[in-house]
């Protein structure tokens, strides 16, 4: 009868040594199950599916991009986007000619919606105007769009079917102003290097565009009751090998990162 007894306590402290060992485990247990939840949620929250991006932009994008594509990339490791930028009517071209990409950002919504059968749906990501673009100094003098008009300028315009130069020609038209360029050029990166080399006395340009030569052009402004505003929207492409990866970009370009990084270089938000 001892024997028996003794042998239930002892069976009874070792339930109740169980037991205690136990709580602290399943407690334990809890947690790290808690903890890998969140960690999962985190990643798919702030990561991107890893791939090599190609964006087709428009010129007046360059500096900015650069800069937005590296934060963009060391935020997602894994991920490396590169750029291919041109006039948007160029960039319109290469789309329809089967050109491999992922997104594309043009410089106007008429480009864009040209295009609508190889895109997904755009998002406008920032806005811009124009301005006047001289020499540094503005040694002919130069204060609105009229003075544009002075046969004896040597005056510089992106072509019409340019997004910036459509965007010229309608202001010109609208202020009866008649402009008669020495030139019309294919983006307007083209038409700053013209008045940062002295070839041109002036010529229209982005707000943005005329801030990356501060030292080379001033930029005269536009006031904004003849001003142009040019919208910039942005869409994955169809073709895309890589459509995760390629909408999580242009969802990041609406980003308050990103739109920081834009209205830091000029830009208006959309």
């Amino acid at each position: 009868m001892s024997f028996t007894l003794s042998t239930a306590i002892r069976r009874a402290a070792a339930t109740v040594f169980t037991a205690a060992l136990l709580v602290p485990l399943t407690a334990c247990g809890g947690d790290d199950s808690d903890a890998g939840a969140k960690a999962t949620e985190s990643s798919t929250a702030t990561g991107a599916p890893k791939a090599d991006l190609t964006v087709l932009a428009a010129s007046s994008l360059t500096d900015v991009f650069e800069t937005a594509g590296a934060a963009y990339e060391k935020q997602n490791p894994g991920t490396k986007v590169t750029f291919s930028f041109a006039g948007s009517q160029e960039l319109a071209a290469q789309v329809q000619q089967g050109a491999p990409a992922d997104a594309l950002v043009t410089a106007d919504t008429k480009t864009m919606d040209g295009l609508k059968g190889e895109t997904g749906t755009p998002t406008v990501i920032a806005k811009n105007r124009l301005v006047i673009a001289t020499g540094e100094g503005n040694p002919e003098k130069i204060e609105n769009l009229k003075d544009l008009a002075d046969t004896k300028l040597k005056v510089v315009l992106a072509a019409p079917e340019v997004p910036v130069g459509r965007y010229s020609e309608q202001v010109l038209e609208a202020q009866k102003i008649d402009v008669k360029p020495v030139s019309e050029e294919p983006n307007v990166r083209a038409v700053l290097s013209k008045v940062e080399l002295g070839e041109a006395d002036a010529g229209i340009v982005y707000k943005t565009d005329a801030a990356t030569a501060t030292d080379k052009v001033d930029a005269i402004e536009i006031p904004d009751a003849q001003n142009a505003v040019a919208e910039y929207p942005a869409a994955t492409l169809k073709t895309s090998e890589h459509t995760e990866a390629a909408a999580a970009f242009v969802a990041w370009l609406s980003t308050p990162e990103a739109q920081k990084l834009l209205q830091d270089a000029g830009f208006q938000q959309p």
